[in-house]
């Protein structure tokens, strides 16, 4: 078998009939990392233990004990999440040296489960961007043709995983970033509904918004992380105690009597040709499968954008006053001039360690939350979220599935965008609304453009309705049967 493309399932059970060692197989992907990252730059930091773990692993199951569902498997986790003694960047200068005492709710689920952490991912800084352009270590390259972006926040994660440098990885959603880097690297990407995953120890961009989830090759294996990352964190009080189901042990491939909805506002005349062809074979692929297809109405989406920018921006504002260079993290060089008050000790250090990107979301959530408009714009973006929820509620009555495509085009060419952010936040417009509404999403590859770059396809369930997502992705993948892989694994 093929270490690199093969899948968790196909990987955790080799290693546990020890067809393969979890030692052989993360010696593997650490090649591929050797070979890959100089070039595609999808990891900030390695874990030198990785092989120590593998080792562990091994020796378990030589005794015969039970080590978990993802048994030996190598996977990658995004730098927005803690591992302790593992330096934890959040990709941004301010937190360039930050190595945490404990590591998130969701690490340690993951290395319950038997993984193996091969290291920390690169992503936009502090996840806010599309394209991986903002990170203090450099920007992130596509394997699938490398001079165009793998997408964002969760951009290092999708190459990775793309790239054969990971047999998963663990992403972070705000708005899209884990949906929209999978559309981009032909993966499948979940982003849970929020309140399924504990977000301790996940550095906070937006609170209300932020959800972890994987990326991987196939929708099977996203169900088997879900189920070891899923359930309630008393160390996280918006988690559910809703109970996490064997979710890939009930994939359903009919899908009779099931109604998938159809947005018309998500297929309106910005879409592009080969997006809309995409979608269009994965959306006969449902209806083969029993499917029945009806046209709803959200039309409110064209407000998602606006509602999302206000509310990340202030809840970011908030989030990141506690980067201030007194505690941890960057501080600026006051040896020479020392600073003359308090202002200008956090101005200064503030100013060093945070990028551009960064800032001027702050800017934009201080100003929203600012006395005198803080009703017009934040508490206005409030009300109108309501009411695009309650418009998804109502969708929901008339369907158990929402179909659209992830984005309105295949991934750009890196430098194309990150001069204007306004066409950079439009990237989001399909993807924003699943955070702002709480509904669980996923990314399912879809097909490619005349350019070969990958097409993904969106489907979006009711809360805690993720059965469904599994269901008609793995009926996308198997009707679908795409076999291209980039150059990088040829």
């Amino acid at each position: 078998m093929n270490v690199l493309t093969s899948s968790l399932r196909q990987l955790s059970d080799a290693i546990r009939k020890k067809d393969l060692s979890s030692v052989e197989v993360t010696e593997r992907f650490m090649g591929q990392i050797e070979k890959w990252n100089p070039k595609i730059n999808a990891y900030i930091t390695l874990n030198e233990k990785a092989l120590d773990q593998a080792k562990a692993v091994d020796a378990r199951l030589a005794k015969g004990e039970n080590v978990g569902p993802l048994a030996g498997v190598p996977v990658a986790i995004k730098d927005m999440l803690c591992t302790k003694g593992l330096r934890t960047t959040a990709a941004s200068k301010i937190l360039h040296n930050f190595v945490p005492p404990y590591s998130a709710t969701v690490v340690e689920r993951l290395e319950g489960a038997g993984a193996i952490n091969l290291g920390k991912t690169n992503l936009d800084e502090f996840a806010m961007g599309s394209s991986t352009e903002t990170s203090a270590f450099g920007l992130s390259r596509n394997p699938w043709n490398i001079d165009y972006v793998p997408g964002g926040s969760s951009g290092g994660s999708a190459a990775a995983v793309a790239g054969g440098m990971a047999a998963a990885a663990i992403g972070t959603d705000t708005g899209g970033s884990i949906r929209q880097p999978a559309g981009f690297c032909s993966l499948v990407g979940v982003k849970p509904t929020y309140g399924r995953v504990s977000r301790y120890g996940i550095v906070a961009f937006a609170s209300s918004l932020d959800q972890a989830g994987p990326m991987t090759r196939t929708v099977e294996d996203s169900a088997l992380i879900m189920e070891s990352i899923c359930g309630r964190d008393p160390r996280d009080s918006t988690t559910s105690a809703e109970a996490v189901p064997a979710w890939s042990k009930q994939i359903n491939k009919s899908l009779k009597g099931i109604k998938v909805g159809l947005p018309k506002e998500y297929f309106s005349s910005q879409l592009g040709t080969d997006t809309r062809a995409a979608v269009e074979r994965a959306i006969e692929a449902v209806k083969r499968a029993g499917a029945e297809t009806v046209e709803i109405s959200l039309p409110l989406t064209e407000m998602a954008v606006p509602i999302y920018y206000l509310v990340c921006t202030s809840e970011a504002s908030s989030n990141l006053a506690r980067y201030d260079g007194v505690r941890f993290g960057h501080r600026a060089d006051f040896s020479k001039k020392p600073a003359e008050d308090l202002a200008e000790f956090y101005c200064r250090t503030r100013g060093e360690g945070f990028g551009t990107e960064v800032k001027r979301r702050i800017i934009l959530g201080t100003y929203a939350l600012s006395s005198g408009y803080y009703d017009a714009y934040y508490k206005k973006a409030g009300q109108v979220r309501r009411l695009l929820r309650q418009q998804f509620l109502d969708a929901f009555k008339q369907c158990q599935l929402l179909m659209s495509p992830v984005t309105t085009s295949p991934a750009f060419k890196i430098g194309d965008r990150i001069s204007d952010p306004l066409a950079m936040y439009l990237n989001d417009i399909y993807t924003t609304s699943a955070n702002l509404v709480g509904i669980p999403g996923m990314s399912v590859p879809a097909g490619f453009s005349k350019d070969g770059l990958p097409i993904g396809v969106q489907l979006l369930a009711s809360h805690f309705q993720e059965q469904h997502l599994f269901n008609a992705g793995s009926v996308i993948e198997e009707t679908l049967a795409l076999k291209e892989l980039p150059h990088v694994l040829q």
